[in-house]
C-alpha cells in the first residue's frame, strides 16, 4: 500500500536523519526535534510527563505535530494506551488523520526516534525555537505599535506585555488566586416578552441586579411546572422540569422584596387551589367519617352476636372496616414550603403528588439539611427530589413511595453562606452542591437610584395572570405532559454537548475541577428549554415541540450559569486545585526559594494534601498561569543519560513576601 502523503498545507515530511534544506526566511523551528518529541511520546508513554513539564503542544511550528501532540495528551489523560494504532484511531474519529499525514506518518515518527530517553531534551529544543518565534512576534508588535500614529495606550500596553512574557528573566504582574473575573450579566432577553419585561421592571423598581429576579423567574416556572411535565430528550432519556437555583448577594440588597414580587402569583395560585379543593375535602372527610362509623357499629354488633349469625356479622364488619380504611381525604393543596425539615418536605411531596417548591430569601435550609435539628445530615429527599428518583416516605400508619418526586428550590443567600456550605464535605461528597444553578451578581448598593420607576401595572398584571394560569393548568395532571424536541432543537443540544464534553476532562478541561456540577449541565439545559417553552406557549405547550430557538436560548442561560458556577465553586473552596495552589504558595513564600526542584518542593508538603508528586501538577499549573512561578529545565551537562529534572523559578514578590 502506498503511504498516505500529508496535505500540502502541513508541509513536507522531513527525514529524521540526513538533514534537509532549511526553509528560506522561515521563523525559527526544528522540525526534526518536533518529530522526535511526538515519536518518543508514542514509543515510550512514560516520557509524556517529562515532555509536558518542558513544552506545550502549541510550541510546535508544524500544525500537524501540534495536533498529534494534543491528541496524545488527550488519550493519556483518559487513561488509554498511546501508540500509533490507538492514536491513529483517535485521529480518525476526530476527522484529522488525513490532515496530519495519515497512519503511515505516525509509524514513520516512531521508527525514526533516535532514543526515547532524550525526549525531554528534544522538547527543550522545540520550546527554545518557540520562544524565539514569540520574541520575534513580540518585537514586531512593539515596533508596529510604536510606529503607527493612531496606536492607543492600550495597544502599547498589550504589545509591551507580550514582550515581557516572551523575554526570559522578566516577570509580569501577579494575578491574585482570589481574583474574581468579570461575570456576565443575566441574559433577560432569552425570556418571552411578558417575563423579560417583568424581570427588568422588578430589577429597576428594587434597584437590584436582574440576575436575582431572572434566576427566581426560572424557579417560579419550575415550581409551576415541576412534576407535571417532562422533556423527551432522545431515546429513553427524559428530564423533569424542576430546578435547584441559588443567588448569592450581600446584605441590604432587597432580596425579600424581589422574592415577594416574583413568588406572589404562586401563593395566589395555591390559595385558588385550596378554594377549589375545599368542597372535595369536606365531602371526603364526611364520607370517611360515615364509613368509619358504619364499620364501628358493625364491629360492635358482631362482637355481641352469638350463634350461627356471628360469622356473617364478623365478615360484614371486616368488609366495612377495609372499605373505611381504603378511603382517603385529599390533602390541602400546597405548592410552596420555606425552611422545612427534610422529613416534612418528604411528607409534603408524598401528599402533593410529588410536586413541591422550597423558596426562601435566606439560607437557613442549608443548616437544616446539615442537621440543625436532628444532629445528622439528611440529603436523600433533596438528591432524589432533584433527580426524580423513587423516594420512600415513612408515614405514621404506613409506608409510601413517591415514584417521580419533583422538588424545586429557589434561594437567595449571602455569599458567606456559600463559603460555609463549601466547608461541609458531605454536601459536595453526596453531590448536593452539583445540583444547583448559581448566580453571583455584582451588588448595586451604593449605586442605586433614589426614585426608580415602579413596575408598570399592566406588566405586573400580565405576569401574575400568566404564572397563575400556568400553575393551575398543570395542577390536575397526574401523568406528566411530555415535551418533545424538534430535530433542529436536538441538533443544537448535540452541538452544545460536543462543546462541553472536552471541557469535562480531569486534566486540562475548563470544567474538569467542577466535574460533578458540569456533568449535569446538558440535562439541566434541557430542563431550562422545557421551562422556556412552557412560558412561551401558555396554551397547549405540550402539543408543540420545543424549537431550536428555544434550545439556543436555554444554552445561553447554561453558559451564563457555567461562568458563575466556576467563580462560586472557587468561593466555596470546592476547587481542590485552588486550595492546593494556596498551600503551595504558602510553602514557596515561607522558604524563600529562588528556584526549587519538584522533589524538594514535594518534601515540604503534607502527604495528606499531596499524596503523590503527581498531585502537584494541577496546583503548579495554576500558579504558573497566575504568574507566581515558571517551569524551567536546566541545561544538560553531558550528552548521555536523562536530561536534568525541571525546576520551578519563583516570582521575586513571592520570595520577598510581597503578596
Amino acid at each position: 500500500m502506498t503511504p498516505e502523503p500529508p496535505p500540502a498545507q502541513y508541509g513536507t515530511v522531513l527525514p529524521m536523519r540526513g538533514g534537509s534544506a532549511p526553509i528560506e526566511n522561515a521563523p525559527p523551528n526544528d522540525l526534526e526535534a518536533e518529530q522526535a518529541v511526538v515519536g518518543a511520546m508514542m514509543l515510550a508513554p512514560d516520557v509524556i510527563a517529562e515532555v509536558s513539564a518542558v513544552m506545550a503542544p502549541a510550541d510546535h511550528y508544524r500544525p500537524a505535530h501540534e495536533t498529534i501532540h494534543q491528541s496524545i495528551l488527550d488519550l493519556h489523560g483518559q487513561g488509554k494506551a498511546v501508540d500509533p494504532i490507538t492514536l491513529g484511531h483517535h485521529l480518525d474519529q476526530t476527522g484529522v488523520l488525513t490532515k496530519v499525514g495519515g497512519k503511515s506518518y505516525l509509524h514513520t515518527l516512531v521508527q525514526a526516534v533516535p532514543t526515547a530517553a532524550n525526549a525531554a531534551y528534544y522538547a527543550e529544543i522545540v520550546r527554545g525555537k518557540a520562544q524565539r518565534r514569540r520574541s520575534i512576534e513580540a518585537g514586531t508588535r512593539i515596533v508596529q505599535a510604536g510606529m503607527t500614529p493612531d496606536t492607543t495606550d492600550e495597544d502599547l500596553r498589550e504589545a509591551l506585555a507580550l514582550g515581557a512574557e516572551t523575554v526570559p528573566g522578566t516577570w509580569s504582574d501577579l494575578i491574585p488566586l482570589s481574583h474574581r473575573p468579570k461575570l456576565p450579566g443575566f441574559p433577560t432577553h432569552v425570556f418571552p416578552d411578558w417575563l423579560a419585561q417583568y424581570v427588568a421592571a422588578v430589577a429597576e423598581e428594587t434597584q437590584t441586579p436582574p440576575d436575582l429576579a431572572g434566576t427566581l423567574a426560572l424557579s417560579v416556572l419550575a415550581a409551576a411546572a415541576g412534576g407535571r411535565s417532562v422533556i423527551q430528550v432522545r431515546g429513553r432519556w427524559r428530564e423533569p422540569t424542576n430546578l435547584f437555583a441559588v443567588v448569592a448577594l450581600g446584605p441590604a440588597n432587597r432580596k425579600s422584596a424581589v422574592f415577594s414580587a416574583m413568588t406572589g402569583p404562586l401563593y395566589e395560585a395555591e390559595k385558588l387551589l385550596v378554594t377549589q379543593a375545599a368542597g372535595r375535602i369536606v365531602e371526603a372527610e364526611l364520607t370517611v367519617k360515615m364509613a368509619q362509623e358504619a364499620a364501628d357499629k358493625a364491629a360492635a354488633k358482631a362482637a355481641s352476636a352469638d350463634g350461627p349469625e356471628k360469622d356473617g356479622l364478623v365478615a360484614e364488619a371486616i368488609g366495612l372496616a377495609q372499605a373505611a380504611e381504603s378511603l382517603t381525604v385529599p390533602p390541602r393543596p400546597r405548592l410552596l414550603a420555606d425552611d422545612a425539615t427534610p422529613e416534612v418536605i418528604a411528607t409534603l411531596l408524598a401528599e402533593q403528588g410529588g410536586r413541591l417548591a422550597v423558596m426562601s430569601a435566606e439560607g437557613g435550609i442549608f443548616d437544616i439539611i446539615a442537621g440543625r435539628y436532628s444532629g445528622t445530615a439528611n440529603m436523600e429527599v433533596f438528591l432524589k427530589g432533584h433527580a426524580g428518583d423513587r423516594l420512600r416516605v415513612d408515614r405514621r400508619s404506613r409506608e409510601e413511595y413517591v415514584d417521580a418526586p419533583a422538588l424545586t428550590m429557589g434561594l437567595a443567600v449571602q455569599p458567606a453562606v456559600l463559603e460555609d456550605i463549601g466547608k461541609n464535605r458531605g454536601f459536595d461528597g453526596r453531590g448536593l452542591l452539583a445540583r444547583f444553578l448559581y448566580a453571583l451578581p455584582e451588588s448595586l448598593v451604593g449605586y442605586r437610584k433614589i426614585s426608580p420607576d415602579p413596575v408598570p401595572a399592566p406588566v405586573a398584571a400580565r405576569y401574575e395572570h400568566n404564572v397563575t394560569a400556568l400553575t393551575l393548568s398543570l395542577a390536575d395532571w397526574t401523568d406528566p405532559a411530555v415535551l418533545q424536541l424538534t430535530a433542529d432543537a436536538d441538533g443544537a443540544l448535540k452541538v452544545f454537548e460536543h462543546r462541553i464534553e472536552p471541557q469535562l476532562r480531569a486534566k486540562g478541561g475548563r470544567l474538569g475541577h467542577v466535574g460533578k456540577w458540569a456533568g449535569k449541565l446538558i440535562g439541566v439545559t434541557a430542563r431550562i428549554a422545557g421551562l422556556l417553552h412552557l412560558a412561551e406557549h401558555l396554551d397547549g405547550a405540550y402539543g408543540k415541540p420545543i424549537s431550536a430557538t428555544t434550545m439556543t436560548a436555554a444554552i445561553e442561560l447554561a453558559d451564563y450559569f457555567t461562568d458563575h458556577a466556576l467563580t462560586v465553586f472557587d468561593l466555596m473552596g470546592a476547587d481542590a486545585a485552588q486550595a492546593r495552589a494556596r498551600t503551595l504558595l504558602d510553602a514557596l513564600a515561607a522558604n524563600g526559594w529562588e528556584s526549587v526542584s519538584r522533589r524538594d518542593l514535594f518534601a515540604k508538603l503534607s502527604r495528606s494534601e499531596f499524596p503523590t508528586v503527581a498531585d502537584l501538577e494541577p496546583a503548579v499549573a495554576l500558579l504558573e498561569e497566575h504568574g507566581y512561578l515558571r517551569i524551567e529545565t536546566p541545561p544538560r551537562t553531558g550528552k548521555r543519560g536523562r536530561p536534568p529534572a525541571p525546576r520551578y523559578r519563583i516570582h521575586p514578590q513571592v520570595r520577598e513576601g510581597q503578596l
